[in-house]
């Protein structure tokens, strides 16, 4: 069986988490299976070197100009494509499609476009097309309704992460079977925390993310660093040794070096693989942070947390764990901020909000295995 996971890759670390998460359910329950992902230059989302650790096949795949070019490679012999793991487009079993927050107008309706076309072509090559947890819309541009149409009638499983992307969904195509929901399902892969990870100097982790200046209001984007200052001097103050960790590249970084610069210095930590990133998140005492899937990891395992949010996905993300209050405003007062902080510097505070998340994430984690019980019947049938 050829089974193609997309748009889970390499460019930052949840997509990442996403992709080992995908690959390690597929490969328990299909361990001789072929798991296959479409090629990428170096400095793409899906470059070689990394596919080739995680013993991936190649997709024979080539776009120009909305047009795909990959079954030239039919006029490859099957004994080539064999020696160098290629595998044509129409070949392809099963599709998984784990991009976490593709499909919606904040991205334009190109991809949405792109899937309604894919898998249009897929079903007619007999393959199944299941899109795995994520988040989807607002779609309000007609392009995008258009290709949510299409796309979901070609679809044979579709999970929306939360009740918004649900019905973002189903308001534009009705309810149906094979629309459901489930939470992010990263939620069940275990972290490996780094042997150089110091708990007693690194306890409050601050995660920044890039797209609180991009994909927001200008006074958010201007709000935004001055208010991961005020966070980080209330935690100095508190002796809490906070510390920031960088969850994608240099826009992340870059903003971490502004941050810590201005309150005096704090450390910074990188790390390039995402189990471990998950494993210093659950070994931290609480985390402020705005990449979606540092939340995940860090909630799923119990950690107190705050967040900020770019998209509806972080206030369903909380409201998923009974913590609704945890995503903040950065214009909350000093005094309100100093009430928020609580949560993850109170001891008692701190641990019965654990708890809460615990016992959620038990529940979460289920719905999830749920999910892939689903997803295998579905395959098998």
């Amino acid at each position: 069986m050829y089974l193609e996971v997309r748009k889970a890759g390499f460019v930052n670390k949840g997509a990442e988490l996403m992709l080992r998460a995908a690959l390690q359910q597929v490969q328990a329950q299909y361990p001789e299976a072929r798991t296959v992902m479409e090629p990428g230059r170096d400095s793409s989302p899906y470059p070689y070197q990394q596919r080739a650790k995680l013993g991936l096949y190649q997709k024979a795949w080539l776009w120009r100009k909305g047009i795909p070019f990959g079954d030239l490679a039919t006029l490859m012999p099957a004994r080539l494509r064999e020696m160098y793991g290629v595998v044509l487009d129409k070949d392809i079993d099963v599709v998984l499609d784990a991009a976490g927050f593709a499909y919606t107008d904040q991205w334009g309706p190109e991809l949405s476009e792109e899937l309604a076309m894919s898998s249009a072509r897929w079903k007619s090559r007999g393959a199944k097309v299941i899109l795995l947890p994520q988040a989807f819309g607002p779609f309000r541009d007609g392009k995008s309704k258009e290709a949510v149409k299409r796309f979901v009638g070609n679809a044979d499983l579709i999970y929306a992460r939360e009740r918004i992307s649900y019905e973002y969904l189903t308001d534009i195509v009705g309810k149906a079977e094979h629309i459901k929901q489930c939470p992010d399902f990263t939620n069940l892969i275990e972290g490996q925390c780094p042997d150089y990870f110091d708990r007693t100097t690194h306890q409050i982790c601050i995660v920044p993310n890039f797209r609180m200046m991009d994909k927001t209001t200008d006074a958010v984007a201007k709000g935004y660093i001055p208010f991961l200052e005020r966070v980080t001097r209330i935690l100095l103050k508190r002796d809490a040794k906070p510390f920031l960790l960088v969850h994608e590249g240099v826009d992340d970084l870059r903003l971490a070096e502004q941050v810590s610069k201005a309150v005096g210095g704090v450390p910074i930590l990188r790390e390039s693989d995402p189990l471990a990133i998950k494993g210093i998140l659950g070994a931290c005492r609480g985390t402020v942070g705005s990449r979606f899937h540092g939340l995940v990891s860090a909630l799923s395992q119990g950690v107190p947390s705050l967040a900020t949010g770019w998209s509806h996905k972080y206030q369903m993300l909380f409201a998923d764990y009974g913590f609704d209050q945890g995503v903040l405003d950065i214009n909350l007062t000093d005094d309100q901020l100093e009430q928020a902080l609580d949560y993850l510097t109170d001891a008692a505070l701190s641990a019965e909000l654990s708890s809460t998340l615990m016992t959620r994430s038990n529940a979460l984690k289920q719905q999830s295995r749920t999910m892939w019980g689903e997803v295998f019947d579905l395959i098998a049938s």
